[in-house]
Protein backbone atom coordinates (compact mmCIF):
# COMPACT_ATOMS: atom_id res chain seq x y z
CA UNK A 1 0.00 0.00 0.00
CA UNK A 2 1.35 3.44 -0.94
CA UNK A 3 1.46 5.88 1.98
CA UNK A 4 -0.74 8.94 1.66
CA UNK A 5 1.05 12.23 1.24
CA UNK A 6 0.09 14.76 3.88
CA UNK A 7 -2.35 17.50 3.02
CA UNK A 8 -2.43 21.04 4.27
CA UNK A 9 -5.81 22.28 5.51
CA UNK A 10 -7.48 25.38 4.13
CA UNK A 11 -6.36 28.49 6.03
CA UNK A 12 -3.49 26.69 7.77
CA UNK A 13 -1.90 27.90 10.96
CA UNK A 14 1.85 27.95 11.46
CA UNK A 15 1.40 24.79 13.55
CA UNK A 16 -0.23 23.17 10.50
CA UNK A 17 2.82 24.06 8.39
CA UNK A 18 5.13 22.54 11.02
CA UNK A 19 3.08 19.31 11.07
CA UNK A 20 2.81 19.16 7.27
CA UNK A 21 6.57 19.51 6.78
CA UNK A 22 7.25 16.91 9.48
CA UNK A 23 4.94 14.38 7.76
CA UNK A 24 6.20 15.28 4.28
CA UNK A 25 9.82 14.71 5.35
CA UNK A 26 8.86 11.33 6.84
CA UNK A 27 7.03 10.28 3.67
CA UNK A 28 9.88 11.36 1.39
CA UNK A 29 12.68 10.00 3.57
CA UNK A 30 14.18 13.41 4.39
CA UNK A 31 14.30 13.07 8.18
CA UNK A 32 18.03 12.30 8.31
CA UNK A 33 19.07 15.80 7.23
CA UNK A 34 21.12 17.47 9.93
CA UNK A 35 20.51 21.11 10.88
CA UNK A 36 23.72 22.02 9.03
CA UNK A 37 22.53 20.27 5.88
CA UNK A 38 19.14 21.97 6.20
CA UNK A 39 20.86 25.37 6.52
CA UNK A 40 22.95 24.74 3.42
CA UNK A 41 19.86 23.69 1.46
CA UNK A 42 18.02 26.76 2.74
CA UNK A 43 20.91 28.90 1.51
CA UNK A 44 20.63 27.34 -1.94
CA UNK A 45 16.92 28.12 -2.00
CA UNK A 46 17.59 31.73 -1.02
CA UNK A 47 20.01 31.94 -3.96
CA UNK A 48 17.29 30.57 -6.25
CA UNK A 49 14.89 33.21 -4.89
CA UNK A 50 17.44 35.92 -5.68
CA UNK A 51 17.70 34.65 -9.25
CA UNK A 52 13.93 34.64 -9.62
CA UNK A 53 13.71 38.21 -8.28
CA UNK A 54 16.45 39.29 -10.70
CA UNK A 55 14.55 37.73 -13.58
CA UNK A 56 11.26 39.38 -12.55
CA UNK A 57 13.02 42.72 -12.13
CA UNK A 58 14.35 42.61 -15.67
CA UNK A 59 17.98 42.18 -14.66
CA UNK A 60 20.21 40.12 -16.89
CA UNK A 61 20.29 36.43 -16.08
CA UNK A 62 21.92 33.39 -17.64
CA UNK A 63 19.33 32.17 -20.13
CA UNK A 64 20.92 28.69 -20.15
CA UNK A 65 20.08 28.16 -16.48
CA UNK A 66 16.63 27.28 -15.26
CA UNK A 67 15.08 29.93 -13.07
CA UNK A 68 12.14 29.33 -10.76
CA UNK A 69 9.36 31.71 -9.87
CA UNK A 70 9.39 33.97 -6.82
CA UNK A 71 6.30 32.32 -5.30
CA UNK A 72 7.65 28.77 -5.59
CA UNK A 73 11.09 29.74 -4.29
CA UNK A 74 9.48 31.44 -1.28
CA UNK A 75 7.49 28.24 -0.68
CA UNK A 76 10.72 26.20 -0.77
CA UNK A 77 12.24 28.57 1.78
CA UNK A 78 9.22 28.22 4.06
CA UNK A 79 9.55 24.42 3.87
CA UNK A 80 13.21 24.54 4.92
CA UNK A 81 12.49 27.04 7.70
CA UNK A 82 9.80 24.74 9.08
CA UNK A 83 12.14 21.76 8.77
CA UNK A 84 14.84 23.60 10.73
CA UNK A 85 12.36 24.74 13.36
CA UNK A 86 11.15 21.15 13.73
CA UNK A 87 14.69 19.88 14.24
CA UNK A 88 15.22 22.39 17.05
CA UNK A 89 11.68 21.97 18.44
CA UNK A 90 10.94 25.66 17.86
CA UNK A 91 7.38 26.91 17.54
CA UNK A 92 7.74 29.52 14.80
CA UNK A 93 4.60 31.38 15.77
CA UNK A 94 5.85 31.81 19.34
CA UNK A 95 9.32 32.76 18.08
CA UNK A 96 7.78 35.33 15.71
CA UNK A 97 5.68 36.87 18.48
CA UNK A 98 8.67 36.98 20.86
CA UNK A 99 10.89 38.61 18.24
CA UNK A 100 8.25 41.22 17.35
CA UNK A 101 7.85 41.99 21.05
CA UNK A 102 11.58 42.77 21.16
CA UNK A 103 11.44 44.71 17.90
CA UNK A 104 8.58 46.86 19.22
CA UNK A 105 10.91 48.13 21.95
CA UNK A 106 13.64 49.12 19.50
CA UNK A 107 14.14 52.59 18.12
CA UNK A 108 14.00 52.73 14.34
CA UNK A 109 15.52 55.68 12.52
Amino acid sequence: MTPLMPTLPDNPTMRDFHAYVRRMEEERGFTDGTPLEQCLLLGEEVGELFKAVRKCSGMKTDEQRDCGSVDLELADILIYICALANRFDIDLEQAFRKKEELNAKRTWS
